[in-house]
């Protein structure tokens, strides 16, 4: 076997795996994207939707609801950090990074008083979040987990830059996380509408599921799935 033959067939492994790993985690946000907005109200991880509705709430003078969504999506920030630096500090990234998805998921399905009811969909948003730092992009293109309006973008783009001759099909991924979170959300609903709000503790149990078949993806594997740090430099460096 050639060098060359060796290097494509462990790139196309590589891709395979991360293609299987975004469709599984999409599928994780559709289903928790469902059940969230069937319970709650309001999108657990579309913070475009949550910023229109924000301003329409502000428009009607319905300032209580505007703070809620203006405050979930400050939760939805804080989440994503959250799970950048809990992926920086561990090991087994994806393993960790899902494994808290689910432990914070499972938290949110013990609340179910009515007094409590904010504080959970502000868990659920948290969780969304933080599952985004699990697979940022895969051999170097982007990939968006809980929100498919940049990769249909990608692949609208794609599209576009095919038919005027350039015939790379690499953006053809981008269909992946679409189709994921699309199956996902019709699961979620579906076992919302017969499980109500137990059908968190599904969510949770199958986020722990992903999170334990992370584990048999190898940590180099894994770490090319994310972002490097970009070197730092000193001030007396960058004066030079």
């Amino acid at each position: 076997m050639t060098r060359a033959r060796r290097r494509r067939i462990i790139r196309t492994r590589r891709t395979l795996t991360g293609l299987a790993l975004v469709g599984s985690i999409s599928f994780l946000a559709g289903m928790t994207d469902a059940t969230g907005l069937l319970l709650t109200g309001d999108f657990v991880s579309f913070m475009t939707g949550n910023t229109t509705r924000a301003a329409l709430a502000l428009s009607d003078g319905n300032l209580f609801h505007a703070a809620v969504l203006i405050s979930a999506i400050l939760v939805f920030v804080l989440g994503n950090a959250a799970g950048i630096v809990i992926a920086h500090v561990s090991e087994r990234r994806i393993f960790v990074v899902l494994g808290c998805v689910g432990l914070v998921l499972a938290l949110a399905s013990i609340i179910s008083t009515q007094s409590m009811l904010l504080p959970r969909f502000y868990l659920i948003v948290f969780s969304m979040g933080m599952v985004n730092a699990a697979v940022e992009h895969i051999e170097g293109l982007p990939i968006g987990l809980t929100y498919v309006t940049g990769a249909l973008s990608r692949f609208g783009r794609g599209i576009g830059r095919w038919i005027i001759g350039d015939h790379r099909v690499e953006w053809t991924i981008q269909i992946v996380p679409w189709g994921g979170m699309v199956a996902g959300a019709i699961a979620g609903a579906v076992l919302t509408r017969l499980t109500g709000a137990h059908a968190l503790w599904l969510v949770s149990i199958f986020a722990m599921a992903l999170a334990l078949a992370a584990m048999y993806i190898p940590r180099p594997l894994q770490r090319r799935f994310n972002q490097k740090l970009a070197p730092h430099h000193s001030g007396v460096a960058r004066g030079k």
